[in-house]
């Protein structure tokens, strides 16, 4: 066989197999367009969390950082008791990583954002003391520059963890919650004065559930 025939036989195994790509695309397609709305949007779903996962590299992206802190049940609970945002002396709770001045922590037209555009945040820290038939003990930790910290107290039975399971751990859901646990270099973080935070070293890291 000529070269000109071997390129030829070439060409012909290339379109043959780009037929059944697309053959096998089209199918796929009419499969989903012909499945319930709910299984289209699971599938949607499913695609978006794939590409989110896939610019985040490797590990459990898809669950959110709470749970990743302590589990589903517990983070339904974290997020089912955490304290509505109040002011203190005029100032919301924020994030210290990102606001360390009382001009950033004034309340905003909106709830749940400063007026210079910071969400309120609240951070976490949870003792859970459930299989010993204790509770879990959440605490709210709040930061207001110059202010300092105020800690808020919540606990959550082995029932109530379970009841609180299903609570929807939105993003865009006030405030934010930051689990202390997770939180890298939490110890290092440099404080004015006064606002030294109660927490530092006595919050064990995280292990994530499996």
């Amino acid at each position: 066989m000529g070269p000109r025939e071997e390129s030829g036989a070439a060409t012909a195994e290339h379109t043959g197999l780009t037929v059944l790509v697309a053959a096998l695309l089209l199918a796929a397609i009419a499969a989903l367009a012909s499945a319930p709305a709910q299984s289209g949007r699971d599938v949607g779903a499913a695609l978006a969390r794939k590409l989110r996962c896939g610019a985040a590299g490797p590990g459990p992206c898809w669950r959110d950082p709470l749970t990743v802190a302590y589990g589903r049940p517990v983070a339904g609970a974290v997020r089912a008791l955490a304290p509505a945002p109040a002011t203190r002396a005029g100032l919301l709770p924020v994030d210290f990583r990102r606001c360390r001045s009382a001009s950033c922590a004034l309340p905003g037209a909106r709830d749940g954002v400063t007026a210079s555009k910071r969400r309120v945040t609240a951070f976490v820290s949870v003792a859970d003391h459930r299989p010993t038939g204790g509770p879990a003990e959440i605490t709210y930790w709040l930061y207001r520059p110059t202010l300092g910290w105020e800690s808020i107290v919540r606990r959550a039975s082995s029932a109530d963890a379970e009841r609180l399971a299903a609570t929807p751990l939105l993003e865009t859901a006030v405030p934010v919650l930051v689990a202390l646990e997770t939180l890298d270099g939490r110890n290092q973080y440099e404080f004015a004065p006064g606002e030294e935070p109660p927490w530092r070293w006595r919050v064990e890291p995280a292990i994530p559930p499996v």
